[in-house]
């Protein structure tokens, strides 16, 4: 290794030291905790400009491999206890939250995930080797590839990293979810004796409560968030110590046993297995499938809800005008007043890229060939953002907009009053004829259904009364 200064500029001038790979010698800035192979990557994959720190999760599960990995062979026997305890050291630094800036390589990357296995390979060694009392880049002392790597391949760390990332994103996104379902079943409470027209296929259909329309929407929820802990728990298998394709080659006979275990006590995941077959472990990606497949079903339930609720606020005085959203922002440059639904609004916005990311990672999925898939980056990327907007679209949803929901009560109980829909929930009442004149009365004359029942003597008006209070008293959904 050796510093010398950029021939930059002058006045930019940076002390950089050489360092070589396959390839050659490369200048990397001194100062840097990554080396050359992360330095070559950053050339080669300019691609997103999102680098691999944007997601802290998954910067954390790589170190948290990296220091399984560490213990499993120092407790062997494979690795000099002194290295291993300076890169479990510098690994446990990097996992609470220490020299992410120093991971830069793009998201998208060529090489199945190569580059990022290095780029953490590299700063964990280099900060190691501070913790020794060397300098960065004085690789004879530790080296990134020998000691940091030891026993591993990115084929078997980079997916096991991305399960174990997954898993924290998942559980955030639950957490979220989980605050929107209490929003909507709090709204479910407040509105439970809210009398409405039901509707289907945008016409009115019989009536029911706001609460009960609330509580299909925290009901629909529960179902998601199900559907999501079923796929978490296919991420808790992992192939770690299948090394390149799955055959264990060159890791010792005892470090998949320790790594495994050593994995499960750091990320406290006390149901995270070895893979049965590491050899199908390590080109199947079929768990990465199933868990996108939940989360595109999560955004079409959402953006769904948020339509309605569109629907249902418009106007406010030509359109449904049922709810009121809590106003967030002035709506236009040359309308004044005009408030818009921006937060289901960003929410339909997040569900559409989810719903993309969905068809990417499907498309990555089947292209993978013989024993590893190449594509894993992008389905890494396309999951964590899917995890990571979804949560925040939920959250956001929860706290500016269905928490301040008003209904336009009277609006609502005058609009079943005056419905034709009516007559269905009368019908059993006063019987399927005079529910069908009253119907077609109603439809010809543009009269209320309560207002001909009552006039013709079928009912009278405290007995239509009693009818819609019964209606508005019956239970809703609760999950």
């Amino acid at each position: 290794m050796s510093i010398a200064t950029s021939e930059i500029a002058p006045e930019s001038a940076v002390e950089v030291r050489s360092e070589h790979d396959l390839l050659g010698y490369l200048d990397v800035p001194a100062q840097s905790y990554y080396g050359v192979h992360t330095a070559r990557a950053v050339e080669n994959f300019p691609i997103s400009g999102i680098q691999l720190a944007i997601y802290p999760l998954f910067i954390g599960a790589l170190a948290t491999v990296k220091q399984a990995a560490a213990t499993a062979n120092r407790d062997i026997g494979a690795l000099d206890p002194v290295k291993a305890n300076a890169i479990i050291a510098a690994a446990q630094e990097i996992r609470q939250g220490a020299l992410h800036d120093q991971f830069v390589v793009d998201m998208i990357q060529g090489g199945a995930g190569t580059s990022t296995n290095m780029n953490a390979n590299e700063v964990i060694a280099n900060r190691a080797l501070e913790l020794l009392g060397h300098a960065r880049g004085e690789y004879q002392h530790l080296h990134p590839l020998q000691d940091v790597n030891l026993g591993q391949s990115t084929n078997d760390v980079y997916p096991t990293a991305i399960n174990i990332a997954l898993d924290a994103y998942v559980v955030k996104l639950d957490a979220a979810l989980g605050r929107l379902h209490a929003a909507y079943l709090r709204k479910a409470d407040e509105f439970a004796d809210v009398l409405k027209m039901g509707r289907t296929q945008l016409q009115d259909a019989v009536p029911m409560t706001l609460g009960q329309e609330f509580g299909a929407f925290a009901s629909t929820l529960a179902e998601d968030r199900q559907r999501l802990q079923e796929a978490r728990a296919l991420l808790h298998e992992v192939n770690l110590g299948g090394t390149a394709i799955g055959t264990e080659l060159n890791a010792h006979p005892e470090y998949r046993r320790h790594v495994v275990a050593e994995l499960r006590r750091l990320t406290g995941i006390q149901t995270l297995v070895s893979a049965t077959d590491l050899v199908e472990a390590t080109s199947d990606v079929g768990h990465f499938v199933q868990l996108s497949g939940v989360l595109k079903r999560v955004a079409v339930k959402l953006s769904k809800t948020c339509n309605d609720l569109r629907l249902l606020s418009s106007g406010p005085r030509a359109g449904f005008g049922e709810i009121n959203l809590p106003a967030r922002q002035a709506g236009s440059s040359i309308m004044p007043g005009k408030v818009n639904p921006v937060i289901p609004e960003v929410v339909n916005q997040v569900a559409f890229e989810v719903i993309g990311n969905d068809v990417t990672v499907t498309l990555a999925a089947e292209g993978g060939q013989l024993q590893l898939n190449a594509f894993e980056p992008i389905i890494a990327h396309s999951l964590f953002a899917g995890l990571d907007h979804l949560a925040a679209a939920a959250t956001v949803l929860a706290d500016k907009c269905i928490d301040g929901i008003t209904a336009n009560r009277e609006l609502l109980r005058d609009r079943v009053a005056n419905s034709i829909g009516l007559v269905t929930a009368l019908s059993p009442v006063i019987g399927y004829e005079n529910a069908t004149d009253v119907a077609q009365d109603a439809l010809v004359s543009g009269r209320g259904v309560a207002e001909i029942v009552e006039q013709r003597g079928l009912l009278s008006a405290e007995r239509i009364a009693a009818i819609l209070d019964a209606m508005a008293a019956a239970p809703g959904p609760r999950a």
